[in-house]
């Protein structure tokens, strides 16, 4: 008696926020611990977030035709993930749930530091990286769930280092509860700037039966425009026909999925409901997914009989170009301050108060943030740095702890 008004609290609880457009449930709290363990059916961002928005009857392009036949008609569709592994490799992008005790570590980052996000994140010593368990020098990415705040940490090419810190050449920290966005023209750990792990193909949500967000996917050529929700252009193309980053293509209504097996039809119908979104240049149609032992490669594979043809591109507006990305102001840190301390190891009171921020890392000891306070405890003499950021970058202020 006493678990089914549980469950009927949490039914009401769940549908009272998702009526506010917010994401499937109050936080991540369902969600399995351990490499690629489930969401157990929560999503990601709002309801309202670009990669949730069912767009089966968005309008097409004007250029839609012209498009796809520059990607290539006859380009097949390809699975980019499975189970077992290739060349000694597992086949997909992999991602790790945490627990809210999972230590912070410190990150460096090696080439993209003024586009990313500081530490300090939680990433074990034993995340999976892109490519285990003998990832070669591709992209390396790193992606961590931490269950109990709610925050997406992702890193690229990232490389442990003995003291349990992490290198990486970009990184970025997402709120898996809003619709958080990198300022214009900033990068991420993709080279659109989107989060990664909202576009994945999982086994878990395919296995439930229904994949309710975009799928991430790759072209060989790219223009230096991006549209929304990306951020970030990497173009290696000047063809206007080239796509910008965050294209987003559908599966054509007139498909004919009824021929294949139930979890490609899962696939499918998600392609004709949400589309794939361009978030980095790479080999032409390939989606986005986790390996997972668990996949039948046999039917993945049938996918492969879909062509560029077989799909349409979305209307690309707004598209951002050098000469109209928006502008506006960062964040005004208006005061960030801590009460004294009385010795070392005792609790200090780090208080700030800004205008038009979206998100806040604290650094060092603290890392991605809710809220307008948090206790540290700090042994030394520690200065703070509170980086506040939104859509058109970020401000920082600084406090310093005397530790008598």
């Amino acid at each position: 008696m006493r678990q089914t008004f549980l469950n009927c609290l949490l039914a009401a609880v769940t549908l009272a926020v998702s009526s506010l457009g917010y994401a499937q449930g109050p936080s991540c709290i369902g969600l399995s611990l351990g490499a690629e363990g489930s969401l157990n059916g929560f999503l990601p961002f709002r309801l309202n977030s670009p990669w949730n928005t069912n767009i089966a009857n968005a309008p097409l392009d004007p250029n839609s035709d012209a498009i796809i036949n520059f990607i290539g008609g006859s380009t097949k569709l390809h699975p980019d993930f499975g189970s077992g592994q290739y060349d000694g490799s597992t086949i997909g992008i992999p991602y790790i749930v945490v627990p809210t005790t999972q230590p912070l570590v410190n990150i460096k980052f090696t080439a993209y530091g003024d586009e990313s996000d500081p530490g300090p994140m939680p990433i074990p010593f034993n995340a999976p990286v892109e490519g285990y368990p003998n990832p070669d020098d591709g992209d390396r990415h790193v992606l961590v769930i931490d269950k109990g705040n709610c925050w997406l940490y992702e890193l690229y090419h990232a490389y442990e280092q003995n003291d349990g810190s992490w290198n990486a050449d970009s990184g970025a920290v997402w709120d898996l509860t809003s619709n958080e966005q990198r300022p214009y023209t900033w990068t991420s750990a993709d080279a659109a700037g989107l989060p990664m792990l909202p576009g994945l193909v999982r086994y878990d949500e395919v296995a439930a039966g229904a994949i309710r967000h975009a799928v991430r996917f790759t072209l060989q050529y790219s223009k230096q425009a991006f549209t929304p929700p990306a951020s970030h252009w990497a173009p290696n193309s000047n063809n206007q026909l080239a796509a910008p980053m965050g294209m987003r293509l559908r599966l054509k209504a007139s498909f004919d999925i009824s021929g294949f097996p139930p979890d490609d039809q899962v696939i499918l119908t998600a392609l004709k409901q949400y589309g794939m979104i361009m978030a980095d240049n790479g080999s032409s149609m390939f989606i986005s997914g986790t390996p997972d032992n668990r996949w039948s490669n046999d039917d993945l594979d049938r996918l492969k009989q879909l062509t560029a043809s077989d799909f349409e591109v979305l209307l690309i507006s707004p598209l951002y170009s050098p000469g109209n990305v928006p502008t506006g102001p960062a964040p005004t840190i208006n005061s960030f301050s801590a009460t004294q301390s009385i010795g070392s190891g005792q609790p200090v009171t780090l208080s700030w108060n800004e205008t038009n921020g979206k998100y806040n890392i604290v650094s060092p000891s603290v890392g991605a943030i809710r809220g307008t306070s948090v206790i540290v405890y700090p042994t030394t003499t520690t200065t703070y740095t509170l980086y506040a950021t939104n859509q058109y970058g970020r401000s920082s202020g600084q406090v310093t702890v005397t530790v008598p």
